[in-house]
């Protein structure tokens, strides 16, 4: 029986019929009337689950990667439902190529771009130009979110809350004077993910905190600084899934309680989530779940998100939700998206990998409707 990783020399064409593949899957036997009987109960199509390489010595975080899976286990539980699905590794601009002329129903990835002859081809425009479905959102959406100034910019457009805040880097505010903002304030990277960047020192109730922590963003992250009002009321994620069908939001609101730091101050810090120390736990107030809901649902649009995502949202001391980062690829472990899954929806973690899929499939479309381009060399913004 064929592993899970599809060895890309395996050219499949339009001969081939779904039939003949799952065989040749099954190591080119004909098929047992039991194994005939579980492959026609299940719906009839394809499910690519595209992944990355691990560069050797390279820490598990990965730029170019915006979800990471268990691809095993998604297999796994895609292919109880469906007919072939299986996983591919992309090393290559050929690799692509291929899986193009394979044409899947759906590709579901968490990869946001590959890096050949060092130029960026982001996997999400390569799919839309040859009519293949894919979760999660598109190009445009990802860099609007990528930024996090941007992403605070167009919100505020859409008349959502968000704290008041200011770009920097070492030198451009030289005194206390020069600052827009009073304090306490908080600093982070205007980009990157799972809080890299934020500690402790992140809140700062002084110019010369302030001009630490804005200088060791510089060197550590080489990012400028995004400088916000800080906000010290509760903290929420709202997970966000897209009725594809009809384009629906269901908002799914968890709270996110991080123990007092070192200063006092409650805040997801890098150590934080790296230790998984902080507890989540349903919102069960009415009103709150009200709220935080329409935020996280304009916010979602004003970014121009699809199918899934998740919005941070943080409570001003006057207990106002205020918009703080969005995640258009949130993790599909048993991170927070799961959580939200599961503690408003009863959703279990097979039912979320199921629904996932099943709205990429809604969105497929017959034919490619864009013209060939060359996709090569569109950089990473930030």
């Amino acid at each position: 029986m064929r592993n899970s990783i599809v060895d890309v020399t395996d050219m499949l064409n339009g001969a081939h019929t779904r039939t003949e593949h799952a065989r040749h899957r099954l190591g080119g036997l004909p098929l047992a009337p039991d194994e005939r009987s579980a492959f026609a109960s299940k719906r009839d199509e394809t499910i690519e689950i595209v992944i990355a390489p691990q560069p050797a010595g390279i820490a598990a975080h990965r730029r170019n990667v915006g979800i990471e899976i268990d691809e095993a286990l998604v297999q796994k539980i895609l292919s109880d439902r469906y007919q072939l699905v299986t996983i591919t590794q992309i090393r290559t601009r050929r690799d692509l190529e291929r899986l193009a002329i394979r044409r899947p129903d759906l590709v579901f990835s968490g990869v946001k771009y590959f890096t050949f002859d060092g130029e960026d081809l982001w996997l999400n425009d390569f799919l839309e130009v040859h009519g293949i479905a894919y979760i999660a959102s598109d190009r445009s959406a990802l860099d609007n979110e990528h930024d996090k100034a941007r992403a605070k910019s167009l919100v505020r457009a859409a008349n959502v809350a968000t704290a008041e805040f200011f770009l920097t880097a070492p030198g451009e505010h030289p005194t206390a004077g020069t600052l827009p903002l009073p304090f306490p304030l908080f600093v982070k990277p205007v980009t990157g993910g799972d809080s890299r960047g934020v500690d402790a020192k992140s809140v700062v109730h002084d110019f010369d905190s302030f001009r630490r922590k804005v200088s060791g963003i510089h060197e550590n992250q080489m990012s400028q600084a995004l400088v916000e009002t800080y906000l010290s009321g509760r903290e929420y994620s709202v997970g966000i899934l897209e009725d594809a069908s009809n384009g629906e939001l269901r908002a799914m609101p968890v709270e996110i309680i991080a123990a007092p730091n070192s200063n006092g101050d409650r805040i997801l810090d890098y150590d934080v989530k790296k230790q998984d120390s902080e507890a989540v736990a349903p919102v069960t107030d009415a009103a709150t779940r009200l709220k935080l809901g329409t935020i996280a649902k304009e916010a979602f649009r004003a970014l121009g998100g699809k199918s899934l995502g998740r919005i941070d949202i943080k409570m001003s001391h006057a207990n106002v939700p205020n918009f703080i980062e969005a995640n258009l690829m949130p993790g599909l472990r048993r991170g927070y998206f799961y959580r939200s899954c599961l503690l408003n929806l009863d959703m279990t973690y097979e039912a979320m990998i199921l629904a996932i899929a099943d709205n990429g499939l809604a969105t497929r479309s017959e034919t490619p409707d864009h013209t060939e381009r060359d996709l090569v060399g569109q950089t990473l913004i930030g």
